[in-house]
């Protein structure tokens, strides 16, 4: 096993641009894009331990003054998704370890990822969670290419 591991953690190294970002809502199996469609981001696995996830949802909203309106700064945080911290590879998953986020909820948790490599694509699903945005059960799938 833990030569699979490590196999798996040098296919993921590096930076990766997310794709698509899709979430299935538990209960009534609706599929829906989770920061709408065509979200700008990244994630970063380096070879040191460290991950860095950055993701916009797309067509953001231009605040209007700086600084921006309390409305504005709502709209903003409501638009992103960013966490720092650590990670281990096991099997067929990835363990995050959050040391500081977007959402101080998920400073100090851990994030469970299940991943595939298929060539220059990442994809990861999760296990059913909350979703920090609206409160509902929902599992994620995240599609990555190679930046």
């Amino acid at each position: 096993m833990p030569d699979q591991d490590n196999s798996l953690r040098a296919k993921i190294l590096g930076t990766w641009r997310m794709q698509a970002w899709t979430r299935r809502i538990v209960d009534t199996g609706e599929l829906t894009d989770a920061l709408g469609p065509h979200p700008f981001g990244y994630i970063n696995y380096s070879a040191d331990g460290r991950v860095m996830v950055f993701v916009l949802k797309s067509g953001r909203l231009m605040p209007t003054s700086n600084p921006p309106s309390n409305e504005d700064k709502i709209a903003l945080f409501d638009s992103m998704f960013a966490y720092v911290g650590t990670y281990v590879v096991q099997s067929d998953r990835v363990i995050h370890t959050v040391d500081g986020s977007w959402n101080e909820l998920w400073t100090g948790t851990q994030q469970i990822r299940l991943i595939t490599v298929e060539g220059a694509r990442l994809v990861y699903r999760t296990p059913e969670t909350v979703d920090p945005m609206d409160g509902q059960l929902c599992t994620y799938e995240v599609t990555f290419s190679r930046e």
